[in-house]
């Protein structure tokens, strides 16, 4: 079915926000220069967006959007409690989403979250799917105290990875971050007394695993 031009403005405008952000953070980020940059007239944008914070919106939604895109695609090919998981986490860390620019974007609409209801609503909202995502498998390989736990970890170690992307100025490589995780993930199932067919060292590998079609 094809799209309106309504709806593909709207996702050209917010892709257009969301560069701006990575380029000017929340401040900077004005109608004006989002405009310019989708080549687009001011009055257009406003036509699309009643102000700039519901454009800002629809940029923060369109990069969430991109991650669960891709934590379904993994999603789709797992089998296992290990491989959903594995594919929530690597799909947190998307090759198309993850970079120093966007994560700079990120860093922007978490500290604005702190002062906008706006965007602490959909920061929560994101927070609270990731973990339900993460419980959905865990309380089949841990009790449910601990699964409880562990899912907050690593949605926490998901979230420091993203701000440790945007305010440093290293390269990070996607597969090293995503190490850590895996192997406190690993050492956390390896404690766990079994509770499915899969035992503690089937679950998970010991770093994080180098390609998709055995990943998730």
């Amino acid at each position: 079915m094809r799209k309106k031009i309504s709806e593909i403005r709207r996702r050209e405008l917010a892709e257009s926000a969301f560069l701006t952000l990575q380029e000017y953070g929340f401040k900077g980020t004005t109608i004006q220069r989002v405009s310019e940059r989708a080549g687009m007239s001011h009055g257009l944008v406003h036509h699309y967006f009643k102000s700039k914070d519901d454009l800002l919106e629809a940029a923060v939604r369109l990069t969430n959007e991109r991650i669960t895109a891709d934590v379904l695609r993994l999603l789709k090919l797992s089998r296992t409690p290990r491989e959903r998981l594995t594919a929530v986490i690597e799909g947190n860390f998307a090759p198309s989403v993850f970079s120093r620019e966007v994560a700079q974007g990120w860093a922007a609409c978490c500290g604005e979250a702190a002062f906008d209801e706006r965007f602490g609503r959909i920061l929560r909202m994101i927070g609270r799917r990731l973990r339900t995502n993460l419980l959905f498998d865990l309380k089949k390989l841990l009790p449910a105290s601990r699964a409880e736990t562990v899912a907050s970890g690593i949605a926490m170690m998901i979230d420091g990875a993203w701000l440790k992307c945007a305010f440093t100025q290293d390269t990070w490589d996607r597969e090293a971050i995503m190490t850590p995780i895996f192997q406190w993930l690993t050492c956390e199932l390896a404690m766990a007394t079994p509770t499915s067919g899969e035992t503690a060292t089937d679950r998970l590998p010991d770093t994080a695993p180098p390609a998709m079609v055995s990943r998730l």
